[in-house]
């Protein structure tokens, strides 16, 4: 298979995007540790589907992710695939927008980046290979209204991504982002219902006028889509492909 031999480590991988990421990469022979929160029956399926080990390390603490990048080195060895996908949103007008939201944001969604990443740089160095894949937005290239946390985080970790992608591009190391739209997750799905009643709208008209909006296609991007791309990049295929700001949108950003 193609990533025998290889381990892997993605965060926030117990649902969504990341789970699916997981999946795939899990399918093609990775050894796998998965991060992330959620029911402890379900997270115990999920590991023993893919044959991994979850850590819950709490990825806006430094302390948490040093101890969770240690341990994967001990029990699989250090990652040869850091997917830094772990990520939280807050909506809100900037002047009420509470502080302690905007520092989470920014330590969940671009500072845990920098701190697996430091950390898991040195051992792809020695091996001369590796992947890093940050899991950015359509929101690291343009803004939306009330997400000043999350636009800017996200537009860092464009940044954070080509940054490290110069440093590291004769030591066999790729390092990209992944740019998704809006991606149907349970999460979304859950908030048609209560749109629907207080906008007074069907369920189409939610979907295609305010979720898809923005989306040329009016599709949906599924997690799998967003899998099967990281999936891509892992291989040596796409050894050229560094630095890069890879939109999965359905044509939002090209408007």
């Amino acid at each position: 298979m193609l990533l025998d031999g290889k381990v892997a480590l993605v965060t926030g991988s117990t649902s969504g995007i990341g789970h699916a990421i997981a999946k795939a990469l899990a399918a093609e022979g990775a050894q796998l540790m998965i991060n992330g929160f959620g029911d402890a029956a379900e997270i115990e399926r999920i590991c023993t589907d893919l044959g991994a080990i979850h850590d819950g390390a709490d990825m806006s603490r430094p302390a948490d992710i040093e101890r969770m990048m240690n341990r994967c080195a001990g029990e699989l060895g250090g990652p040869d695939i850091l997917v830094n996908n772990a990520g939280i949103q807050h909506v809100s007008p900037v002047e009420d927008f509470p502080a302690e939201k905007w520092d989470a944001i920014i330590a969940i969604n671009l500072s845990s980046a920098f701190h697996t990443t430091r950390l898991a740089v040195p051992a792809m160095k020695q091996k001369k290979w590796g992947r890093i894949i940050n899991t950015a937005s359509a929101h690291s290239l343009i803004a939306s209204p009330n997400k000043s946390a999350y636009v800017a985080a996200k537009h860092g970790i464009a940044g954070f991504t080509k940054t490290v992608a110069l440093e590291t591009a004769r030591d066999g190391i790729t390092v990209n982002c992944i740019s998704p739209g809006y991606v149907w997750t349970p999460l979304v799905e859950a908030q048609i219902p209560d749109t629907m009643r207080t906008r007074g709208l069907t369920r189409e008209q939610v979907m295609n006028d305010v979720l898809l909006a923005a989306q040329p296609t009016k599709q949906f991007v599924t997690p799998e889509q967003v899998a099967a791309l990281a999936l891509f990049i892992c291989r040596d295929e796409a050894a050229a492909i560094t630095g890069t700001n890879l939109s999965m949108d359905g044509g939002w950003t090209a408007a």
